[in-house]
């Protein structure tokens, strides 16, 4: 009897020690891992926090979180609390939230520093324990919105083309430009178009879009980094300009010549050139590819330089003579049928075959390889977002990242790409939108629209280089 209990008080000891064990550590298990995605670094009027938790299987007790200013502590998120918090699954471990922290959700908040502060649980030992950790991030409550007024004056754009404005943006780390409807333009330091003194001063280009309406508002906007936004009007008339519509015939032939050459120098295009399955594969080139190669573009419009490269007007290639013109609606008649339409965004210059092509203006490249639909390509950055494309080239001559001086040659004139005969495309962007290269021929246009504005402003235009 007496072994037998001893037995039992043994067995109890050990089981008394394993549970002390385990809940020693389970005390000392990790809790979940949080991270504050969103904001970096202000909260403004209308900011939204952004958090994700990681803990196995998403199993969470407890998530709250609160935002202290002073004193006072100001809960915005709680599982514990009677509404509870939505929680978003991202994958199995993983949870978040997202909640506007904001002064609209937080109408105490006042400017000034303060503290997002996070605190989550898991359970552990079945339950029996909890594994808590928590975040803090030092932040700065910015209520004041930004201040922008436009300087320059006389603002005449087309239906298609471009302009210039000078304005001031206050306080100056605020991210500023132009919105013309939906699209924005990024605004660039005034300094970098020749226009010293005063830091807060900005300038921008951009554009009316040839497919967007004349009615479409223009202004300038700054915006700060804890969303606050402030903007104003850019007084402006908008002129129409018609464009040209057109009936272009492709047959087998053509599609023989430029599809093999096209799939086989664009990664990822996976369409066949079987005689068979031509056609099918011409309509996947002139509309998906075209459209991709559009996307490229607009992202080659991030490298800009912040400085004005060019000086006066650019020049059109040497005597060429004009075959297609900016914004041609195309129609596509293939066996006596329409097949397509599409918008072609340049112009179409010939000179004779394996002409060199020159730099229109001086400035940066940015792009110099096979570029789907446009074969071989350049496209030179001049700063400010405007930059140009050269097209279906034969042969390039430069590299990427080159520095290149307005008359460079850049390549020969060819037919890669969709290109019925030798000639050079050529495109004007601004921000990665095609407008009309005619104005940027055009000396006055750009004594005008561009050299007027940045004189008036107290600068000298074509600054150097960065």
């Amino acid at each position: 009897m007496r072994t037998l209990i001893r037995f039992l008080l043994l067995l109890i000891l050990i089981a008394g020690i394993a549970l002390g064990g385990a809940w020693f550590w389970g005390g000392r298990a990790e809790g979940p891992a949080i991270t504050i995605v969103q904001p970096e670094r202000f909260v403004g009027q209308a900011t939204t926090l952004q958090v994700t938790v990681e803990t196995p299987g998403g199993d969470l007790s407890d998530l709250d979180v609160a935002v202290e200013q002073g004193d006072r502590r100001f809960t915005v998120a709680s599982m514990t609390a009677a509404a509870g918090t939505a929680l978003t699954q991202e994958s199995a471990d993983r949870v978040s939230l997202s909640q506007p922290i904001g002064k609209v959700a937080i109408p105490e908040l006042a400017s000034g520093p303060a503290r997002i502060v996070v605190r989550a649980s898991r359970p552990v030992m079945y339950g029996l324990r909890q594994a808590t950790s928590s975040v803090e991030k030092d932040i700065e409550v910015r209520l004041e919105p930004p201040r922008v007024s436009v300087l320059s004056t006389k603002h005449y754009v087309n239906l298609g083309g471009a302009e210039f404005v000078a304005y001031r943006a206050t306080p100056e780390d605020v991210t500023s430009g132009v919105k013309v409807g939906d699209i924005e333009f990024p605004g660039f330091p005034a300094s970098g178009a020749g226009i010293q003194g005063d830091p807060a001063l900005r300038v921008a280009v951009f554009a009316l879009a040839y497919d967007q309406d004349l009615t479409t508002p223009i202004s300038v906007f700054a915006r700060d980094e804890a969303g606050n936004e402030a903007a104003t009007a850019v007084g402006h008339e908008a002129f129409p300009k018609p464009f040209a519509r057109s009936r272009i015939t492709v047959d087998d032939s053509f599609f023989a010549r430029v599809l093999p050459e096209i799939v086989s120098n664009t990664p990822g295009l996976d369409l066949s050139t079987a005689p068979d399955d031509l056609l099918d594969t011409y309509l996947a080139v002139n509309g998906d590819l075209r459209r991709r190669n559009a996307d490229t573009i607009r992202e080659l419009a991030g490298d800009t330089a912040p400085a004005m490269l060019w000086k006066g007007a650019f020049n059109q290639l040497g005597n060429s003579q004009v075959e297609s013109r900016f914004a041609d609606h195309r129609t596509y008649f293939y066996d006596g049928r329409e097949v397509d339409r599409q918008v072609h965004l340049g112009f179409d210059l010939a000179v004779t075959a394996n002409v060199a092509v020159t730099a229109a203006e001086r400035g940066r490249v940015v792009f110099a390889a096979y570029l789907g639909i446009y074969g071989n390509c350049v496209i030179l950055d001049h700063g400010l977002g405007v930059q140009s494309l050269y097209a279906h080239l034969s042969s390039i001559d430069v590299t990427a990242g080159a520095e290149v001086e307005k008359g460079q040659v850049l390549g020969r004139s060819g037919m890669t790409g969709l290109a019925g005969g030798d000639h050079l495309h050529f495109t004007m962007l601004v921000n990665g939108y095609a407008v009309n290269p005619v104005e940027w021929w055009d000396p006055k246009w750009m004594q005008d629209r561009i050299l007027r504005k940045i004189a008036e402003a107290g600068g000298a235009p074509g600054g150097s280089r960065p």
